[in-house]
C-alpha cells in the first residue's frame, strides 16, 4: 500500500526529506518520476506502461502536501517503517487503504526507481 497525505496536515515539511523515493511533493507542486530517482527518459512503467519519466505531471493536491501513490515504498528497502508517518506531528500520513500493493511488489518498485 502507499501513503497517503490527510487534509489534517499542517504543511510543515516534516515529511519531505525523509521520504526516501522523493514520492511527496508540497501543494501545487508539479512532479516527475525522475525526481529523487534514477529514472531518466522514456521508461517503462512495472505496469509495462510507457511513460516519460521527466515529464512534468499535476500536483495531486493544491492544499496540502501529497504523496505520488507510484513511487511510494512505504519506505520497504530503506526502513522498517515509513518515515513520513514517524515524523508527523499531526499524524496524517497514513495508509491508504483502497491501494493494496504486496511486499514484494513495494520493492520491486524501489529496485525500478533507484536501479538496485
Amino acid at each position: 500500500m502507499a501513503l497517503i497525505i490527510t487534509s489534517d496536515c499542517i504543511n510543515c515539511d516534516a515529511c519531505i526529506s525523509k521520504c526516501p523515493n522523493n514520492a511527496i511533493y508540497e501543494p501545487d507542486e508539479e512532479w516527475s518520476f525522475a525526481d529523487g530517482t534514477t529514472l531518466k527518459g522514456l521508461i517503462s512503467k512495472i505496469t509495462g506502461e510507457e511513460i516519460d519519466a521527466d515529464a512534468k505531471n499535476e500536483p495531486l493536491s493544491d492544499e496540502f502536501y501529497f504523496v505520488v501513490s507510484d513511487k511510494c515504498t512505504e519506505c520497504k528497502g530503506f526502513h522498517e517503517k515509513p518515515q513520513c508517518a514517524s515524523v508527523c506531528p499531526v499524524d496524517c500520513c497514513i495508509i491508504d487503504d483502497s491501494l493494496e500493493e504486496a511486499e514484494d511488489v513495494l520493492l520491486q518498485k524501489k529496485a525500478w526507481m533507484h536501479g538496485s
